[in-house]
C-alpha cells in the first residue's frame, strides 16, 4: 500500500491509504478524502483539510473522480489552519456554496479573520524548509459563519465511527482524528513522517516518523503530550500532514520511540519557542516570545543558504562537524532504531 501511495503521489494522483481514505499529495502537503461509508465510494465524503493556495481546482478535480461530480463533501474538516492545510478553503467553499467547515474552537480566530498565527521560526535548524519560514504567511482566513466549531462530544460531523481529538503544539486547536475501527489516525501536523524541516527529505519522502514540522510550533510542551495521547490509541495507520502514511509495527516502534526521545529528537535545542511557549486563547494569540533574530538577519540567512547550495556542488569537501549546544532539558539517550 505504501508503494501505491508513493508512485500515485509524485504524479499528484490521489491514492488509496485505507478502503474509504485516500490521499492527495499537494506539492509537500498532504490533504485527504474520506468515504462516510467506506464500501459506497460514491456515498457522502467528507474533505479533511485543504491544501496550498491555488489547488482548489485540482482538489476539485479528484474529488469528482472519486465520488462523482454532482457530490460535494458533506463537510469541510480541519486539522489546523495553518497556509498549507487551510489554503484553498476560501477557494473550494465558493465551489461547494452549502458546505459547512469544522475546526476546533481554539482554531475559529485563525478562520474569522480576528488573529494571526504566531510568527514562524527559522532558527530552529533542520534544513532549508525551517530556513525559508518566515516567509510563510501567518495572516487570518475569513470565512464567516460558514466555519462551526466541532462538536463537543467527539463526533465528526460526516463520518460516523470517527471521533476527534485535541492535539495542540502546533497550532492551539489542532485536532486529529481517529476511527477505531482500523484503529486508523489522521493526524495533521502533530507528527510527521518525514523530516519536514529539510527541503532533500521533503522532496524524497524519505520516511521517519518525526516531530511536528519545527518552525511552525509554538508550543512544545503540549506538542510532546499530543504525540503520547496519540501513542495511547495503539494505531495501525497514519495519515500524516508531511510524509507518506505508515502502517503496523513500524509506525508504532518509531511512534513510541518519538514519544519518549520527544525533547532529543523533535523540539530545536534553540529557537524562539523552544523554551518559552506562545500564547493563546479563544480570541487568538496572546504573547509570543522575542524574535531570535532580526528581519534583515533572515535575507542574510537565506542569501548564506543560496550560496551554500552552489558551494555544495562545486565541491564534494565535507565540512567539519559543529559543536551543539544542547538545551538545559534532557531525555535518556537514544538509540538509533532503524538502519
Amino acid at each position: 500500500m505504501l508503494s501505491n501511495y508513493a508512485s500515485r503521489a509524485s504524479t499528484s494522483a490521489f491514492a488509496l491509504v485505507v478502503p474509504g481514505l485516500y490521499a492527495l499529495r499537494d506539492v509537500f502537503v498532504n490533504l485527504y478524502f474520506a468515504a462516510a461509508v467506506p464500501t459506497q465510494p460514491q456515498g457522502p465524503w467528507v474533505l479533511i483539510d485543504t491544501g496550498l493556495p491555488g489547488s482548489a481546482a485540482k482538489i476539485k478535480q479528484h474529488a469528482d473522480d472519486l465520488f462523482g461530480p454532482v457530490n460535494p463533501p458533506a463537510a469541510i474538516l480541519l486539522t489546523h489552519a495553518h497556509f498549507d492545510h487551510a489554503g484553498s478553503l476560501e477557494a473550494l467553499l465558493k465551489a461547494w456554496p452549502d458546505v459547512t467547515v469544522y475546526a476546533h474552537p481554539l482554531e475559529l480566530p485563525y478562520l474569522t479573520g480576528r488573529s494571526s498565527y504566531p510568527a514562524p521560526d527559522p532558527t530552529v535548524g533542520g534544513g532549508l524548509m525551517a530556513i525559508l519560514s518566515f516567509a510563510y504567511p501567518t495572516s487570518p482566513y475569513n470565512v464567516g459563519t460558514r466555519v462551526q466549531p466541532l462538536p463537543e462530544d467527539g463526533s465528526v460531523p460526516g463520518l460516523p465511527g470517527w471521533r476527534w481529538l485535541h492535539t495542540p503544539g502546533h497550532t492551539p486547536g489542532h485536532v486529529s482524528f481517529f476511527r477505531e475501527e482500523g484503529q486508523v489516525l489522521v493526524v495533521g501536523d502533530a507528527f510527521t513522517t518525514v523530516r519536514g524541516e529539510s527541503a532533500l527529505a521533503t522532496l524524497s519522502q524519505k520516511q521517519v516518523v518525526h516531530g511536528p514540522p519545527a518552525y511552525f510550533t509554538p508550543d512544545w510542551d503540549a506538542a510532546r503530550v499530543s504525540v503520547a495521547e496519540l501513542l495511547s490509541l495503539v494505531p495501525e495507520v497514519a495519515a500524516t500532514g508531511h510524509g507518506i502514511p505508515m502502517h503496523g509495527e513500524l509506525l508504532r516502534t518509531e511512534l513510541s520511540f518519538l514519544a519518549v526521545h520527544f525533547n532529543t529528537i523533535a523540539r530545536p535545542k534553540t529557537g524562539r519557542y523552544a523554551h518559552q511557549a506562545a500564547v493563546a486563547d479563544a480570541s487568538g494569540v496572546v504573547s509570543v516570545p522575542p524574535p531570535l533574530v532580526k528581519p534583515w538577519v533572515k535575507a542574510v540567512a537565506v542569501a548564506g543558504v543560496l550560496l551554500g547550495a552552489v558551494a555544495l556542488l562545486a565541491s564534494s569537501k565535507k565540512g567539519k562537524k559543529k559543536k551543539v549546544r544542547r538545551a538545559w532539558y534532557h531525555d535518556r539517550p537514544a538509540r538509533p532504531y532503524r538502519s
